[in-house]
């Protein structure tokens, strides 16, 4: 009997020395930092890190612009008329011009054609119009096509790590969990790296495509409301 507790004494012993050590592994196990995973990543990373600064660019660039384009002055519809009605056509450009928005453009080409037949005044307006959007949406496509390549640029970085584990594998001509593991896992951040990079560019570009758009329907409605002003004095 006191031989089965010494056993089962040293057996706890024996137990608790294990857990201790697996403890201590555990706490000894290095954590990788997003910037070692980089560069672990190899040079496949660094066009994707260009990738990533392309898009930060181009979308600040463009956010700024179309904020500026956003801002539709209260009232400038109104004030044209009223100084339109007045016959004050000068008044009315001098208006337009004090605005840096597209809709003012747009309606001080239209102010500018007054006396010409409406046909031409709609032409005029709708040229400036298609002017004006395509220097407000300049370089959002960009987004599109590097929401389409960067994961490919990521799948390419691990297809070449894969093929390098294996000719390791066969000069090495050992087949080891460690050999085949160790150098997946690094290869695999560069597909991770590149859809990061694919989704964060595909929701910038539709997030500026769609207040392109909203900008576009409001300059269409403020030039119909225009060609309808000008009818208003002959009522």
């Amino acid at each position: 009997m006191p031989g089965i507790l010494l056993q089962a004494v040293i057996g706890g012993d024996s137990l608790s020395n294990v857990v201790d050590s697996a403890t201590e592994a555990a706490q000894k196990v290095d954590t990788l930092s997003v910037w070692e995973m980089i560069q672990k990543g190899g040079w496949i990373m660094v066009p994707i890190g260009l990738l990533s600064l392309v898009t930060i660019y181009i979308f600040v660039e463009r956010f700024l612009v179309l904020r500026r384009a956003s801002a539709s002055p209260e009232n400038l519809l109104n004030n044209v008329r009223d100084q339109i009605h007045q016959g004050n056509i000068q008044g009315a450009i001098v208006l337009c011009k004090s605005n840096n928005t597209p809709d003012a453009r747009m309606l001080e080409k239209g102010i500018a054609r007054i006396g010409t037949s409406v046909d031409e005044i709609e032409k005029a307006m709708e040229g400036v119009g298609k002017k004006e959007l395509s220097r407000i949406e300049k370089n959002v496509g960009v987004l599109s096509v590097i929401a389409g390549i960067a994961p490919m640029f990521g799948f390419v970085g691990t297809i070449l790590g894969v093929i390098k584990i294996f000719y390791n594998i066969a000069l090495a001509d050992n087949i080891s969990i460690g050999l085949i593991a160790g150098g997946l896992y690094e290869k695999m951040v560069t597909s991770a790296a590149g859809l990061i990079v694919g989704i964060f560019a595909f929701v910038l570009f539709h997030y500026l495509n769609f207040t392109v758009d909203r900008i576009a329907k409001r300059m269409e409605a403020t030039g119909l409301d225009f060609i309808d002003m000008l009818h208003e004095p002959t009522k």
